[in-house]
């Protein structure tokens, strides 16, 4: 007769060879992640972070204190480089011009790059994925390379002292990037939703400005803020092409106001915070929409 083979009871610990239980598996040991992982990233964050709160505090502080105590907080408090920075004609000469290229190399980005990239994601034809390997390599071919071949093509087409003349090449150097993040947003809309479109008789050019912009929202603005940061800190291609003192951008009268007034170190720096405000506002409000965007582009 074969013996029985009892079950094992509930609750009894099961045994592995040998007799011994086996090993349960740790659970939140590393629950509260990696300190390791959260000292760099607090290094990282001190290095960003501190000039420019060192830069806001020195706005505050006058010549004097930044020459006895480099690093301190104001004692007493100084307002007047801050308000003598906003007083300035000049001042918001520069941020009209740095807002104005900004916003048309933004709008350029965006209709362009979504027109550029809906195609690429919603169309199948010979060559696509050639044709998007293209804009791809267009990310490893940065603006400084043609610095010298744009600035003499902004010259032929006298574009010089023109905002056309910065925001137009600014935009054709953003476009491969935005065509990068919004294809693969746009390849993740469901293709069921064009078809129905299609069958209440809606034509392809209805479906993108009807249905596909508005839906790809998060993808716009994603690249927009990005493009719109972008030209607001551009230096280099103002640099040449804006030789005029009434057309430049804040970043050239940053360089222009340190030169000026290279004695005044605390006005310097209350200049070259409230240049960078704008830029830093605008990219903070629309933070989560930045990350909606890229979360989408990832999806996809």
């Amino acid at each position: 007769m074969s013996t029985p083979v009892l079950a094992p009871t509930a609750g009894a610990p099961s045994t592995t060879r040998g007799g011994r239980p086996p090993r349960r598996r740790r659970s939140g040991v590393n629950a509260g992640g990696n300190p390791l992982v959260y000292a760099i990233a607090l290094v990282v964050v001190a290095v960003t972070v501190a000039p420019v709160v060192y830069a806001v505090l020195g706005g505050f502080r006058s010549n004097a204190q930044l020459a006895s105590e480099p690093v301190g907080l104001p004692d007493p408090w100084v307002l007047s480089n801050y308000t003598n920075v906003l007083t300035s004609d000049t001042f918001w000469r520069y941020a009209l011009n740095s807002s104005v290229i900004a916003l048309v190399t933004t709008a350029v980005v965006a209709v362009f790059g979504v027109m550029a990239a809906y195609p690429l994601a919603r169309y199948r034809f010979r060559g696509r994925e050639a044709l998007f390997l293209v804009f791809t390599l267009g990310l490893l071919f940065p603006l400084t390379v043609a610095i010298i071949p744009l600035f003499l093509m902004v010259r032929d087409l006298q574009l010089n002292n023109t905002f056309w003349g910065v925001a137009l090449p600014q935009a054709a150097f953003a476009l491969p990037m935005t065509i990068v993040i919004l294809r693969p947003f746009l390849m993740a809309l469901p293709k069921e939703l064009e078809e129905a479109a299609l069958l209440d008789g809606t034509s392809r050019i209805g479906f993108f400005w009807r249905i596909l912009l508005p839906l790809s929202g998060p993808g716009i603005v994603t690249v927009g803020v990005l493009a719109f940061v972008a030209s607001w800190n551009a230096y280099l291609l103002p640099l040449l092409v804006l030789n005029d003192p009434g057309a430049k951008t804040l970043p050239l009268g940053v360089a222009d106001f340190s030169s000026e007034h290279a004695s005044d170190t605390a006005g310097v720096l209350a200049f070259t915070t409230l240049a960078m405000i704008p830029a830093l506002i605008f990219f903070l409000a629309l933070e989560k929409r930045i990350v909606n965007g890229l979360q989408g582009a990832v999806k996809g």
